[in-house]
């Protein structure tokens, strides 16, 4: 039986994740900004689900949702930090009151809810999962905030895997392609200053006509992240679905070929050995 301590639970693979771990008899400290929002998926549950708000951004909170967890569960091993939500739009185009609050959720809060997490980790070790996104394997144009949001949870990620190593903590990075949650609903902000020069990688067709269609079946990722977290050989990057894939496959032929056509010159750049 492991115990989680999950972000962001009110919707999509955070709720889907929480109650997926408590039907299978673990013990789940399940989170939210607003934790009426959750209250009714912890009561079939007893007590091996808690309920409890906790806004990521307030560093003050993290560390109080983490005290709880240790005093309801003697701790947990497992720690996801899946809180966060997107922001579309050109980088021209974005305003500081828009995309510093994505940052804050996405990266700073990711930081905060990690570092209060530690000491109990560090202790008996366990896992870390970041939910990242295949928007954080390469970017594109009407996504760059959201790409380097999670640019910087990839980065984030890689570091503290090697340097948890030691103390018997792993790091799993999720990489999710388009899933059947409403991230592209609720969990999407629009710039508010749309302009006709960027109309051609607008994101508001794509969101309006892929919200509620898209191919992927969340249970089925949830399923994968659970099989990651249990593996004893669990990878650092977990893309998942075929357009995570594809997104990696494209990134590392097109780094490699740039690495490639390049080589040569751009390794000549150390001092001249006499």
């Amino acid at each position: 039986m492991k115990t989680w301590l999950i972000t962001g639970c009110s919707s999509g693979f955070g709720e889907r994740l929480a109650l997926a771990a408590a039907q299978r008899g673990d013990q789940v400290v399940a989170t939210a900004r607003n934790v009426k929002t959750i209250e009714d998926v912890a009561q079939p549950f007893g007590g091996r689900m808690i309920t409890l708000p906790l806004d990521v951004t307030d560093a003050a909170a993290a560390k109080a949702a983490v005290a709880k967890a240790v005093e309801t569960f003697g701790g947990f091993d497992v720690l996801v930090n899946n809180a966060g939500y997107g922001l579309f739009g050109a980088i021209e185009e974005g305003t500081p009151d828009e995309y510093r609050p994505m940052f804050e959720v996405n990266v700073f809060g990711l930081i905060e809810t990690t570092k209060a997490a530690l000491p109990v980790l560090r202790r008996s070790g366990g896992t870390i999962v970041n939910m990242s996104s295949g928007a954080g394997i390469a970017g594109s144009g009407g996504g760059g905030y959201y790409n380097a949001a999670k640019f910087a949870v990839e980065g984030l990620s890689e570091a503290l895997a090697g340097e948890l190593k030691s103390f018997g903590i792993r790091v799993l990075i999720v990489e999710p392609g388009p899933f059947r949650t409403d991230f592209l609903g609720r969990s999407i902000t629009m710039v508010a200053n749309e302009m006709p020069e960027y109309a051609a990688s607008s994101r508001k067709h794509y969101r309006q006509t892929n919200n509620g269609n898209q191919a992927g079946d969340p249970d089925k990722a949830i399923a994968v992240i659970l099989q990651a977290v249990d593996a004893d050989n669990a990878p650092l990057h977990l893309p998942l679905g075929p357009a995570a894939h594809s997104i990696a496959e494209r990134k590392l032929a097109s780094f490699r070929s740039d690495i490639d056509a390049w080589r040569d010159i751009t390794i000549a750049t150390d001092f001249d050995r006499h």
